[in-house]
């Protein structure tokens, strides 16, 4: 069964999806411009390299009532057709690969006109223990319904001012006193600390700085962020088949001590490997949690990873070279270095530490 990847975070309690081809960009949120007359889930814009962006508030979208931001909140930049849009997420957690016939493509309520219940969800994925809703670009980004015209309140702040509308109305002399209750002006984290604000416009300042060069420059670079020992790695998402948990590894005898060894994946022997003693890196193997599904050429290994963050999407501008401070170990299997979320992260060649790294070993007995 052909399976399709998806990136997968936490909003407001909930575990959604959306397919990568879609993702273009991951980003902590930084701080966003008020925008007049936009419709009630577009909280705010951002300048993005020169480019004006709304910002889409799921809680809103979905119906549910207004949260105040955080700075571990992130923004996933999603293009669909003709529209770009940045959605406002709680934590991206993963990619996974997910089956069509793991996907259930509607849940019946037992209401009428079924079709109609769910507007933004293409389907409901089942992955182990896990229930992922999967979101439908296209409605979520044109879906308009006539009836959604102003029927809640988006915040307990605006529940509270809706209430005092509702005495002005029938109290003029109320209305005479307070008339600076009526349509107060959205601020931005309002009630932030002063150094989350710093924070914020920090971040919205670098995504606006970018020179000529970086704006002609086209997108041809997919990553998923991992990290070994603390430090942050890049690896081409080409070669990725998907991201799985670690469980029931059986050692495998007398194979070189980083083969750690082999789990089952829904029926395929899979051997695990461990590349931290290639990079000159420290391995212990004691507390096994992911591994990245990798297949190169006839080539199927998974590489086991301290954590997985997120994807991104590179310009081969944004690759730099190798610096000379790096150990002479490691400059043999980087492609470069790049910038991820203020941090330097080092681009795998995944392809040539597996295949001249020593990682596998033909031995005859």
């Amino acid at each position: 069964m052909e399976t399709k990847p998806y990136l997968i975070f936490k909003q407001n309690g909930l575990l959604c999806g959306v397919e990568v081809g879609c993702v273009r960009e991951i980003f902590f949120l930084p701080e966003l411009a008020p925008i007049a007359e936009a419709p009630q889930d577009i909280v705010g814009a951002i300048d993005l390299r020169g480019s004006i962006l709304p910002v889409m508030d799921l809680n809103l979208r979905f119906g549910y009532v207004w949260q105040e931001y955080s700075v571990t909140d992130s923004a996933i930049v999603i293009e669909w057709q003709e529209f770009r849009v940045a959605i406002i997420v709680n934590q991206v957690t993963e990619v996974k690969h997910i089956s069509q016939d793991a996907i259930t493509p509607q849940l019946s309520y037992g209401r009428d006109k079924p079709e109609d219940s769910h507007h933004f969800l293409a389907g409901f994925a089942r992955c182990g223990a896990d229930i992922i809703m999967l979101l439908d670009l296209d409605r979520l980004m044109r879906y308009s319904p006539e009836t959604t015209k102003n029927t809640m309140p988006v915040s307990a702040a605006e529940i509270q001012v809706e209430h005092q509308n509702l005495q002005l109305e029938t109290d003029p002399k109320l209305l005479a006193e307070q008339p600076k209750l009526l349509d107060k002006p959205h601020i931005f984290c309002a009630n932030a600390t002063a150094a989350e604000k710093a924070i914020f416009r920090e971040r919205a300042d670098n995504l606006r700085l970018q020179d000529d060069r970086e704006k002609s420059a086209a997108i041809n670079m997919s990553l998923a962020v991992v990290v070994f020992n603390g430090e942050y790695f890049g690896i081409n998402l080409e070669v990725v088949r998907e991201f799985t948990d670690i469980r029931q590894v059986t050692p495998v005898p007398c194979t070189p001590d980083r083969i750690i060894g082999n789990m089952n994946l829904r029926g395929e022997i899979l051997t695990l490997v461990d590349i931290r003693k290639i990079l000159n890196m420290s391995a212990d193997t004691k507390f096994l949690s992911k591994a990245i599904v990798v297949e190169i050429e006839d080539l199927v290994a998974g590489i086991v990873v301290d954590e997985i963050l997120d994807i991104i999407h590179l310009n081969m501008a944004d690759i730099a070279t190798i610096p000379a401070a790096l150990n002479s170990a490691n400059r043999e299997y980087l492609r470069g270095t790049a910038f991820y979320k203020e941090k330097i992260i080092a681009v795998l060649h995944l392809q040539k530490l597996l295949t001249k790294g020593g990682v596998f070993v033909d031995e005859e007995v």
